[in-house]
């Protein structure tokens, strides 16, 4: 049962992501759409500090200190994330989500997990990402019939 606990954190994020592209593709008719994702961001760090408290002790300054680099670098990360949605789902709806999602396990998965930070692969995990490669080719095929 090792799979329960991530599977209800990945679906919470799913829900909180398809909730999110709702917001998005709703507003994409909105005077400034990329204010419009700046102020979704300001929600969501009011909510983050909120519940940051239940998971431990917060020291601002030890953590800006030790890990200062990893803020910038994960705040530019989520700026690409939020852009990238912004101009997704405002020019294309959220049907293209699933480009995302498989250049996500490429990016993540692969490139960061497997190259970068040695994390373990098995022959599951290889036909998963293979699949994920499929679904693209399928998807792009999809999109040619349609046009």
């Amino acid at each position: 049962m090792k799979i329960v606990l991530p599977l209800l954190f990945a679906l919470t994020a799913a829900v909180g992501n398809a909730i999110f592209a709702l917001a998005q593709r709703r507003a994409a008719g909105a005077h400034n759409g990329i204010a419009m994702t700046a102020s979704s961001v300001i929600v969501a760090v009011a909510l983050l500090c909120c519940v940051a408290p239940m998971t431990g002790q917060l020291h601002l300054a030890e953590l800006v200190a030790t890990q200062g680099k990893n803020l910038l670098l994960g705040g530019f990360g989520l700026f690409l994330v939020y852009i990238g949605f912004y101009l997704m789902y405002s020019r294309f709806g959220v049907s293209p989500y699933i480009l995302y999602a498989v250049l996500s396990i490429l990016t993540t998965s692969v490139i960061i997990g497997i190259l970068w930070l040695k994390e373990p692969i098995n022959g599951l995990r290889i036909a998963s990402i293979v699949l994920a490669l499929v679904s693209v080719i399928l998807y792009s095929l999809s999109e040619t019939q349609r046009g």
